[in-house]
């Protein structure tokens, strides 16, 4: 292949499964969504554990993901922990990729059910969501803390698989 032809016609974007090896870029990513990230120890923790499964969204060439989703699963059931996708990565559908990716892995894995909580003005997110069949189970008033100070509530969200 020329290097026209792989300028043209870049590699599809894809998802694989990430380790504790992609702890900092996760780090890097969380903090790039979130008003709280949570550190690279953090991240090396979670990856860690059995009961944790992490994918990791990669575009192009690059060997470093551009987005990641994190669940954990106690027997039939899973929570997805968090999701984040790079600034310039966001509203391209490359999270339904991922999410959908994700999910058919939880299934093959034996989860039935999928849980998971979202910030209540996070409307992309609920969208998202919601296209994947997830359906609201309940609220939790002023869970989240925001960068300005103020707190939002948290809608919890499930999916049968």
């Amino acid at each position: 292949m020329s290097i026209l032809d792989r300028f043209l016609h870049p590699p599809a974007p894809h998802v694989e499964p990430v380790g504790t090896e992609a702890a900092a870029r996760l780090a890097a990513i969380h903090a790039s969504a979130f008003p709280r990230p949570w550190s690279t120890l953090d991240f090396e923790r979670l990856l860690g554990e059995r009961s944790v499964m992490a994918d990791g969204l990669f575009l192009g060439r690059t060997t470093k993901p551009s987005g990641f989703i994190l669940s954990r699963t106690v027997l039939d059931e899973a929570e997805i922990i968090t999701v984040a996708i790079v600034p310039e990565a966001r509203g391209k559908g490359q999270a339904r990729a991922l999410l959908t990716h994700h999910l058919d892995a939880l299934s093959r894995r034996g989860v039935a059910r999928v849980h998971l909580e979202v910030e209540e003005g996070n409307g992309p997110a609920i969208a998202l969501y919601r296209r994947a069949g997830f359906r609201e189970t309940g609220r939790r008033e002023g869970y989240y803390h925001k960068a300005d100070g103020t707190r939002a509530s948290a809608l919890t969200m499930a999916l049968d698989l």
